[in-house]
C-alpha cells in the first residue's frame, strides 16, 4: 500500500492556526460552571440515563456528589463503573445514550451535560493522581489480555483489583487501542490517552508487553497453555475496501490509517493533506477523517453517503459539529469509479442512489467530484489469526453472557465480539465484566468438591 497522502503536501497553514484548530473541543467545565450544570439534574428514582450507559454508571450519584462540592467521590463512582471514564466522557456519543435518555431532553429543555460533568469529576481525580482502588490479595493466578485498548485495560485493571496478575501483550508501540490510534486529536488532545493508561497501571500488578502480535509471535493456544485465562481483546483491524477501479491509485487512504497518523503525527504541519478531499462513509469515521482533513488546511471536504442522513451512524450532532467546520456532506451517493493522473487521484465518478421496494440501488445517473484525495471511511472487520478452532459469526468471536468463548478458560470483549455497539464504552463495559467472571471462575475453581448422596 503507498504511503499515507503520497505526493501531497502539508503545511498550508500558520503555527497559530494549528494550535487553533486542534484545540480542545470542549474545555473541562469550571467549578461553578460544574455546580450550575450539576443542578439542573432532577435525580431521577428510575435514573433512565443510568440505564442508557452501558457501563451503568449511577448518574444520579456523581451529578449529586458534584453539587455537593465533592468531585473526587464522584469520580469514584464513575471509576467503580468504569475506570476509563475520562476518555469516554470526551468520546462517548453521550447525544444518543445517557444524555439522549435525559428526562429534561425535550424540545423546550436540553439535556443535563452528564458527559461533561464526567470529565469535571475524573480530570481532578486524575490529575490529583487520587487512586481509589487498590490491588487486592495476590492470589498467585496469572492472566494474559490480548490487546492493550479499552476493553483489555478495562479487564486489566479489575482482575488487578482481585487481586490476580496480568500480562498484557499488544502489537503497537503504544498502549491505549482505539483511545489512542482511533480518536480524533481534538477530542482527545495533550496526550490524555497515555495520561489515563499510566493512571490505571497505577494500581500494579499489571505489565505490558508492546510489539507483540497474536498469531505471529504466539498463538492463542500458547496462551491458553501458559496462563490461567486469556482475554482478548483484539478490536478490529482490518478495514473494508471499495473494490472499485482506481482504489490503489497514490492519494486514496484508509481513514483510520490517516486519524492514527495525526494522532501520532509531532508536527501536524507534516500531516500531508489534499486541497479537495473525499470521505467515503457515514459513520464516526469518516466524520472524524472530514472534519480533521479541513482543521488541517484542506479547500474542500465532502463526505459522500450511499444512504439517507437518518441511516448514518454519526450521531446527528456530529453530523452538525462537521458542517460548522466547513464539511458538505452528500447523501444518496456511492462511489463507481476513481479517476487519476499520472498515477495519482483527480477524481470521483459516484453514481446517484435510491431505495426501491427497500433495496438500495443505483439510478443510472453519475458525477464527478473533482479530488486529489479520498479518505475510505466505509467500515472495519476483525482480522487477526493464532484463534485456532474458536467460534465465530460474521466474522466476529461469539461469546456467552458473560463473555466466555467456546474455548474453555478463553473469555472475549471489545469490537472483536459478535455482541454490543462498536463503542469505546461498550468495550468497557465488556472488560469489566469478564475479569468478574474470570475472577469468579477461578473462585468456584478453587472450592472443595462437594459429595452427593
Amino acid at each position: 500500500m503507498h504511503r499515507l497522502g503520497s505526493g501531497i503536501a502539508g503545511g498550508r497553514l500558520a503555527p497559530a492556526e494549528y494550535e487553533h484548530n486542534f484545540k480542545d473541543l470542549h474545555p473541562r467545565l469550571d467549578k461553578h460552571e460544574a455546580l450550575v450544570a450539576s443542578d439542573r439534574c432532577y435525580f431521577c428514582h428510575d435514573a433512565p440515563c443510568m440505564t442508557a450507559c452501558p457501563t451503568e454508571i449511577d448518574i444520579p450519584l456523581f451529578i449529586r456528589q458534584i453539587s455537593t462540592g465533592n468531585p473526587l467521590g464522584a469520580a469514584r463512582t464513575i471509576f467503580n463503573q468504569n475506570i476509563l471514564g475520562g476518555m469516554c466522557a470526551r468520546v462517548c456519543p453521550t447525544e444518543t445514550l445517557c444524555e439522549q435518555a435525559c428526562v429534561r431532553n425535550t424540545a423546550e429543555d436540553k439535556p443535563v451535560e452528564i458527559g461533561r460533568l464526567q470529565r469535571y469529576a475524573t480530570d481532578i481525580a486524575m490529575e490529583g493522581n487520587r487512586q481509589f482502588f487498590q490491588r487486592g490479595a495476590e492470589t498467585g493466578k496469572v492472566v494474559a489480555v490480548v490487546g492493550a485498548g479499552p476493553a483489555g485495560l478495562s479487564c486489566a485493571h479489575r482482575l488487578a483489583m482481585k487481586g490476580h496478575s496480568v500480562v498484557i501483550f499488544d502489537a503497537r508501540e503504544k498502549a491505549g487501542g482505539l483511545n489512542e490510534y482511533g480518536i480524533a486529536t481534538y477530542k482527545a488532545p495533550d496526550d490524555f490517552a497515555q495520561k489515563e493508561v499510566d493512571y490505571l497501571l497505577a494500581i500494579g500488578g499489571i505489565e505490558i508487553r508492546n510489539g507483540q502480535a497474536l498469531g505471529r509471535d504466539f498463538s492463542l493456544q500458547d496462551l491458553a497453555a501458559d496462563y490461567d485465562a486469556v482475554f482478548l481483546g483484539l478490536g478490529l483491524a482490518g478495514v473494508n475496501g471499495l473494490g472499485i477501479e482506481g482504489e490503489e491509485l497514490a492519494g486514496v487512504d484508509d481513514a483510520v490509517d490517516f486519524i492514527a497518523y495525526l494522532r501520532q503525527a509531532k508536527d501536524k504541519s507534516e500531516v500531508p493533506i489534499g486541497r479537495r478531499v473525499v470521505v467515503l462513509g457515514g459513520g464516526m469515521t469518516a466524520i472524524d477523517a472530514a472534519i480533521q482533513a479541513k482543521l488541517l488546511g484542506a479547500e474542500e471536504v465532502t463526505i459522500c453517503y450511499r444512504r439517507g442522513k437518518e441511516n448514518m451512524n454519526a450521531s446527528e450532532y456530529e453530523q452538525d459539529l462537521a458542517a460548522s467546520k466547513g464539511v458538505t456532506i452528500r447523501h444518496w451517493l456511492a462511489p463507481k469509479r476513481i479517476l487519476g493522473k499520472d498515477g495519482a487521484v483527480a477524481g470521483i465518478e459516484l453514481e446517484y442512489t435510491a431505495l426501491r421496494d427497500g433495496h438500495l440501488v443505483g439510478t443510472g445517473e453519475t458525477g464527478v467530484i473533482a479530488a486529489d484525495q479520498i479518505f475510505k471511511a466505509i467500515g472495519q472487520s476483525f482480522k487477526a489469526s493464532g484463534l485456532g478452532s474458536l467460534a465465530m459469526e460474521k466474522g466476529r468471536i461469539v461469546v456467552d453472557e458473560h463473555c466466555r468463548t467456546s474455548m474453555e478458560r478463553v473469555y472475549a470483549g471489545g469490537d472483536c465480539i459478535n455482541r454490543g455497539e462498536d463503542l469505546t464504552v461498550s468495550a468497557v463495559a465488556h472488560g469489566r465484566d469478564a475479569a468478574e467472571a474470570i475472577h469468579l471462575a477461578f473462585a468456584l475453581a478453587g472450592q472443595p468438591a462437594v459429595a452427593v448422596a
